[in-house]
């Protein structure tokens, strides 16, 4: 399998916890024979000082090149001052409309060896396994008329959706829940917004195509309860951009730790990946940060990009082996008497160690 992977690392902790997921994807590329190149570029704050913008062209060149764009984090306080258009997060939402990704997949599993790392009740969190399938390209994000008008006073950001745009991101989660627990629950405020009201109709309607699924419509509020008390009735939440954005992160709260959300942005020219947390400036450099869901993003760089399904399993059950063993970045440890409290670089490490293990056994079997 031959694979040619953008990798750019970003701010703060991004190089840090890219550097342990870029390790694991060498290993599986060494371990399963395959051929994976790697080219990395800047992006974010790093590009601001280097290139005077946050994506500059030789960045995009590269990433339209590659099969697969693996990305850390963006922000830099430094930048703050600058208008939006102009900081680290700008390039990011230039990326994404670049490659044309409009289906962000968010994955939120509760770890039973992190039960104690959530401040919800372990019966709660129980066998959660929720997917978030988040439209990437509407809504305020993108929606034009956008602009602070300092002379008067006055900001405006625009909602705005397509009927296609909705159709084309409610057949992925459709397509994604007809494979897991068939039930798809879609979020919105159709009860006061009209884009809302769109996307209920529109969702309603492709809902038809898939009659083996079940639909359920939420409004965000509710949801946002929901999520933190019964999250177990969910398995696809279908949401527009912000809302998606949001809830999303809320579901980090379950894993007990923003550093343990994966993401893939998928149905563009390439498929971007990245983990949900943010640049994290303050921790930066000191080895404290989580790198798992940096890792788990490369489980999905290996299943929806290179179509490697037993070695992206392989990852997340790396991980599962570590989580159950007490390896514990920072986030998640909570002094439980078999918390083994370790570096980011460590973390990686244990993860390298246990897919090995998992990969040499597999070929061992296949090899009788």
């Amino acid at each position: 399998m031959r694979l040619k992977i953008a990798v750019l690392a970003g701010d703060g902790i991004g190089p840090e916890v890219t550097r342990e997921a870029t390790n694991i994807l060498r290993a599986v590329a060494e371990l399963g024979g395959h051929d994976f190149t790697f080219s990395e570029a800047l992006i974010g704050g790093v590009a601001i000082t280097a290139a005077g913008t946050p994506l500059p062209t030789a960045t995009l060149d590269t990433a339209l090149d590659s099969d697969a764009v693996l990305l850390g984090a963006v922000g830099d306080n430094k930048f703050n001052a600058l208008t939006p258009d102009k900081r680290p997060e700008a390039g990011l939402l230039q990326i994404r409309q670049a490659l044309g990704g409009y289906a962000n997949l968010r994955p939120s599993v509760a770890y039973a060896a992190l039960a104690g790392s959530s401040p919800l009740r372990p019966e709660v969190t129980k066998d959660v396994d929720i997917l978030f399938v988040r439209e990437l390209l509407g809504g305020l994000y993108f929606g034009s008329p956008r602009e602070w008008n300092k002379q008067t006073n006055e900001a405006i950001n625009t909602m705005r959706y397509t009927r296609d745009e909705v159709v084309r991101v409610a057949r992925v989660a459709f397509e994604l829940a007809s494979k897991r627990r068939k039930k798809v629950t879609s979020v919105d405020k159709a009860n006061v917004l009209e884009v809302s009201q769109l996307w209920r109709a529109t969702v309603t309607e492709v809902a038809k195509d898939y009659p083996e699924v079940t639909l359920e419509h939420q409004l965000v509020d509710s949801m946002a309860m929901h999520i933190m008390n019964i999250p177990r009735n969910f398995d696809v939440v279908l949401t527009e951009n912000l809302f998606g954005d949001i809830l999303s992160d809320e579901a980090g709260v379950i894993t007990g730790s923003l550093g343990m959300l994966p993401s893939a942005t998928i149905g563009g020219a390439v498929n971007l990946y990245e983990p949900v947390h943010g640049s994290a400036p303050d921790i930066a450099g000191q080895g404290k940060a989580n790198p798992l869901g940096a890792i788990l993003t490369a489980a999905m760089v290996l299943r929806h990009s290179a179509g490697l399904e037993q070695d992206a399993r392989a990852v997340e059950q790396a991980v599962h082996k570590v989580l159950e063993a007490g390896y514990r970045t920072a986030d998640i440890a909570r002094g439980d008497a078999n918390t083994q409290l370790v570096s980011t670089q460590e973390m990686g490490k244990q993860v390298h160690q246990a897919l090995a293990e998992s990969i040499d056994r597999r070929q061992a079997m296949h090899a009788v």
